[in-house]
């Protein structure tokens, strides 16, 4: 009785296994009978044996269209993954200018390394752009040899996780469109798989709207009640552990309704979850078109009144996400409208998280309306306490760099810059003893103040 063998399903994967076990045989047979041979021979006969147990495993998945084939000939070094020394076929470029392929990079960055590999650079970020022209070299490479790649993002999930992970996956997408108890079960289950499987983030932004479906419950709520508080907060939370993911930023984001969610969540969600809607704006935000959009939503105003409210658990991440929305100027202008420097000021006074808002402040004073409204809120006093009693060197840089813009704006507020400076010498310590930025701002602050005495004198 004739053997039914792994690839008698198919004449041309069947052909190609023959074909490489001719040529590994015929390697083989020179390494075990010849005395002086080389190690290339190893390696090719070592490629063709890869090639063979790629062609059995991709044919068991009924993928004909789609199996892996590693090379039987030598692969060009400048073609192979410095991680796995094997062919590319995601080629992605790493912060450091390095090229990779995407999964084994992405797992090597999924473990906690925020270092090139190959140069130990630290990496400034952990996107990884595709390296098209690269991928373009290798496509031309494995059509002049016969070879046919899998598709990137079946590549990616490969790495990954399994195909009955895979399944569960998309099981507990649908059941998000059930009855309120299943949507709790696999909301509670997607924010824990989100949270220790890393590659369970990229799966959410390979499936086409899985997103969506994620936010389902929150979106199609029929109670008059409105949506059950831990099924909001385990939505919330599974879009925070999908941000962390670089390459889902631009889509969370981009997706409907997701920043209006976040915006809901904030006002009116458990604290965790307030905190945890903060925190996702925050991480979406490290790209500057995100900041553009989740600035034109109006989700200032919800986040300044967060912090107004000055709870414990959500005033870092709230005060985080302020601070990167307002690096670019249009926010900065929409946080003054929103009363961010009432609210600030007023935190500061009372000694609340005054590293984190003095930050956020000293990037309000390039604000023309910030400085007038410090001037009438009576900041500068303040200001000048915290310049004279702080250990922190930043912070005084923060708030020098304040005084230093409301002494070029705001003539009214020399005399108490005079005052304190006559009464302390604080100024002038700071201009001596201050970190090199604190100093110019200092000798700025000291030379307008000289200029207005001389002023008067002369009058």
């Amino acid at each position: 009785m004739a053997k039914t063998g792994v690839l008698s399903s198919d004449p041309t994967v069947r052909a190609k296994a023959v074909e490489l076990k001719k040529e590994l045989q015929r390697l083989v047979r020179t390494i075990v009978d010849d005395d002086d041979y080389s190690i290339h021979a190893i390696d090719r006969a070592k490629d063709a044996l890869c090639a063979l147990r790629g062609l059995i495993m991709f044919n068991k998945r009924s993928s004909p269209a789609t199996f892996k084939l590693r090379e039987a000939v030598p692969c060009p070094e400048e073609f192979k993954c410095p991680l796995s020394n094997q062919l590319m076929r995601d080629p992605v470029i790493l912060a450091s200018g390095q090229t990779y392929d995407r999964p084994f990079i992405q797992k090597w960055l999924n473990a906690g390394n925020r270092t090139c590999p190959r140069t130990q650079q630290v990496l400034s970020h952990t996107i990884l752009t595709p390296n098209h022209l690269i991928r373009e070299m290798i496509s031309q490479w494995c059509k002049s040899q016969g070879i046919e790649l899998p598709n990137p993002v079946q590549c990616g999930r490969e790495e990954g996780i399994t195909e009955a992970e895979c399944d569960r996956f998309f099981s507990l997408l649908d059941k998000l469109s059930a009855a309120v108890p299943e949507q709790k079960e696999a909301a509670k289950e997607l924010r824990l798989l989100t949270k220790k499987v890393p590659s369970f983030r990229a799966l959410f932004g390979e499936s086409v709207d899985a997103i969506t479906q994620l936010l389902t419950p929150l979106t199609r709520c029929n109670s008059q009640s409105g949506v059950h508080p831990d099924l909001q907060e385990d939505v919330i939370t599974t879009l925070l552990n999908l941000s962390i993911h670089d390459s889902n930023k631009k889509l969370v984001a981009e997706t409907p309704m997701v920043v209006l969610l976040l915006m809901e969540a904030l006002r009116s969600g458990t604290i965790e979850t307030r905190s945890n809607a903060a925190a996702t704006l925050f991480t979406l935000s490290a790209l500057d078109s995100n900041k553009v959009l989740i600035g034109k939503s109006g989700v200032l105003k919800p986040l300044i009144d967060l912090l107004d409210e000055d709870h414990p658990l959500t005033m870092k991440d709230v005060a985080s996400a302020i601070f990167n929305l307002c690096i670019i100027h249009e926010n900065k202008a929409r946080a003054v409208r929103d009363g961010a420097v009432r609210v600030i000021l007023k935190k500061i006074v009372d000694g609340v998280h005054v590293d984190e808002l003095l930050a956020i402040l000293a990037m309000l004073s390039t604000h023309q309306r910030a400085i007038e409204e410090m001037g009438e809120l009576g900041a500068v006093p303040c200001l000048l306490r915290i310049v004279r009693e702080s250990n922190c060197e930043r912070n005084k840089e923060n708030c020098i760099a304040i005084l230093h813009t409301v002494c070029l704006n705001d003539r009214t507020k020399w005399k108490a810059l005079k005052e304190e400076e006559i009464s302390y010498g604080t100024i002038s310590k700071l201009a001596q003893d201050g970190t090199s930025r604190s100093k110019r701002k200092a000798n700025g602050i000291l030379e307008r103040l000289r200029r207005a005495i001389n002023i008067t004198h002369t009058a």
